[in-house]
């Protein structure tokens, strides 16, 4: 192994070089090579960056792409110190700008990314200059730790960590008094002390606003929340199903975030006491498209923001990517191939059921039928659909918005959600008079929705005539490809998987695949959501046992026998497939009965 030089120099592209061909990782020919083809060059890139543009594989097994962050991580190891990858998510950025300026950041090429009560950690890309770290260590009077990143990482968040924490701080010492009314319920008198209220408009607020919706766009964010609190405000971002709180942002500048993103979703922004929606239309950094749907809510401290990411290209996604099985397609295909009658999609919130619907519609959207929708509200936009949004302030609801579909020649209907006994008379009388008709309900399975429509009140004879099945599902979070990895099967998971599965005469038991986690990831393990399915086909067999006295557990009994898999089955092939685990299907799905 090459012996490396300690003395206080910056990294050259031969002595990464030499190194990365002394552990084997590369061959000396192509190491001579790039040095030939950059000789005479100003080498004004980092070495670790030059090397991982010639896109290479390391000799050694696995032959892993030797991109940039598995470079930086190689040289870390090599020299003795942590590597640590960049997550903006979990950086307190006010931290970064009181550590030190970002002109002394910047000369050094050096990040803090954490700081605690006798440590600050402070991450390079240049092992071998320390000359800062004396200086520091008397500054703040604390232990200083050196980190390595990647040269990509420290640059760009030199720069964005710094403006955020500059706007924030701008933000804040902008004076203007509060007009009038209270921002919350309950307020902490503070004497000598006023309530400052900024201005939407401010360039550090817009500064802020879009450098939050950026990087919800980067880590796969399905909603943002904004949440007051007291002294200070709390920005969380759902990603995968699960949330994450992400950033502190003092009271004063949360309050104008909201008012600006208000603003742009064209709401009322005096009004704070009554919850509001709204809707955004945004691009994201590679210029694709993006909706956002906003919500407030009057809360003790002040507004709660809501804003729900839609993503368009959810809408050209086909069946296999939503996670329907071969058998579950053909299921859903048969019921939605027909010319009319009544399709319930069931499930919790949040559980993918108007993706379904999309999906499914966007489907059958051709030019030679009429598809209209009645939601509340629109979630995306379609140019292939004629929606209509329930508006309550003005006595228009859903059964309002369908009699008057009705009336507008449609073939396919979308109705959002089937609440009441009129809602549900009003799409009985649509799929009697000729119309598809799909909309969604809130129950636990699928046989539970039809003592739901029991319960609102729909003859046991109208449901018979116009069901022609329904489907729950549920989202499971799905391994990361990256990092998953077969793992020996612990004697509860066969315990488990053998419960669940042996009355249904399931396969062979699966390659059991873990969670690791990875920087694809963000350590989780987890990458994306599926859909796992239960498909009820209403039968003669079953519409004989839909009466005023229906007993669910026999219409599931028979709805079993005639091939419907519970929703526990569909995620336990999900599990056999190696999608994902035990664990994320027992979370969500309700026992089979």
């Amino acid at each position: 192994m090459e012996q490396i030089s300690t003395h206080e120099h910056k990294l050259t592209l031969p002595e990464l070089l030499g190194m990365l061909v002394a552990d084997g990782m590369i061959s000396q020919a192509a190491a001579d090579a790039m040095i030939a083809e950059r000789r005479g060059q100003r080498q004004n890139v980092h070495p670790l960056t030059a090397i991982a543009g010639q896109s290479w594989k390391s000799l050694l097994p696995p032959n892993k792409g030797l991109n940039q962050d598995a470079l930086t991580e190689w040289l870390a190891g090599r020299v003795g110190l942590e590597y640590f990858h960049i997550d903006p998510l979990k950086i307190d950025f006010s931290m970064v700008a009181d550590i030190m300026s970002d002109d002394y950041a910047s000369r050094f090429g050096i990040l803090p990314v954490l700081v605690t009560s006798s440590e600050v950690v402070i991450a390079t890309s240049e092992p071998f200059l320390r000359d800062w770290e004396a200086v520091l260590k008397q500054t703040l009077r604390k232990s200083i730790r050196r980190v390595v990143a990647t040269p990509e990482d420290i640059s760009r968040y030199l720069i964005e960590f710094y403006n955020l924490a500059r706007s924030v701080k701008k933000a804040s010492q902008t004076k203007h008094q509060e007009k009038s009314g209270q921002a919350s319920f309950e307020q902490l008198v503070e004497l000598g002390k006023t309530k400052q209220q900024f201005d939407a408009n401010d360039q550090h607020i817009v500064t802020i606003v879009d450098w939050l919706w950026q990087y919800a766009f980067e880590q796969r964010a399905s909603d943002i929340h904004i949440e007051p609190r007291r002294d200070i405000g709390f920005v969380r971002f759902r990603i995968d199903g699960v949330l994450h709180q992400v950033y502190q942002i003092p009271m004063s500048v949360m309050t104008a975030m909201t008012s600006r993103i208000k603003l742009l979703g064209r709401m009322d922004v005096i009004e704070k006491r009554r919850p509001q929606d709204g809707r955004i239309k945004t691009r994201t950094a590679d210029g694709q498209e993006v909706e956002l749907r906003l919500s407030t809510l009057p809360t003790a401290f002040g507004e709660k923001l809501v804003m729900r990411i839609f993503d368009p290209e959810v809408l050209v996604r086909n069946f296999s990517e939503l996670g329907f099985s071969e058998e579950d397609r053909v299921r859903w295909e048969k019921m939605t191939s027909q010319p009319n009658g009544i399709i319930l999609v069931t499930g919790p919130t949040g559980s993918g059921k108007t993706t379904t619907l999309y999906s499914t519609l966007k489907h059958l959207a051709t030019p030679e039928v009429n598809v209209c929708t009645i939601e509340d509200p629109i979630e995306m936009v379609e140019p292939a659909f004629n929606q209509m949004q329930v508006q309550n302030s003005i006595d228009l609801h859903f059964a309002d918005g369908l009699r008057a579909l009705m009336r507008q020649d449609p073939d396919i209907i979308m109705v959002g959600e089937i609440r009441d006994l009129e809602t549900a008379d009003m799409a009985i009388q649509a799929a009697l008079t000729g119309h598809l008709v799909l909309s969604t309900l809130h129950t636990n399975d699928a046989p539970s929705a039809i003592t739901r429509l029991l319960d609102l009140g729909v003859a046991p004879f109208m449901i018979n005539a116009t069901v022609l099945g329904i489907m729950a599902q549920r989202l499971v979070r799905t391994l990361c490809p990256h990092c998953k990895r077969p793992l020996a099967v612990r004697d509860e998971e066969n315990e488990l998987w053998n419960s669940l599965v042996t009355p249904w005469k399931t396969s062979h038991p699966p390659q059991f695949q873990h969670q690791v986690g990875c920087l694809e990831c963000r350590r989780t393990g987890y990458q994306g959501r599926v859909g796992i399915y239960e498909i009820l086909l209403m039968s003669p067999e079953l519409r004989k046992h839909v009466t005023t006295t229906t007993d669910v557990a026999r219409v599931r009994e028979i709805a079993f026998r005639e091939g419907m898999k519970p929703l526990r089955i569909s995620g336990a092939m999900k599990v056999a497939a190696g999608t994902t685990t035990l664990d994320e299907v027992i979370k969500v799905a309700p026992p089979a009965s």
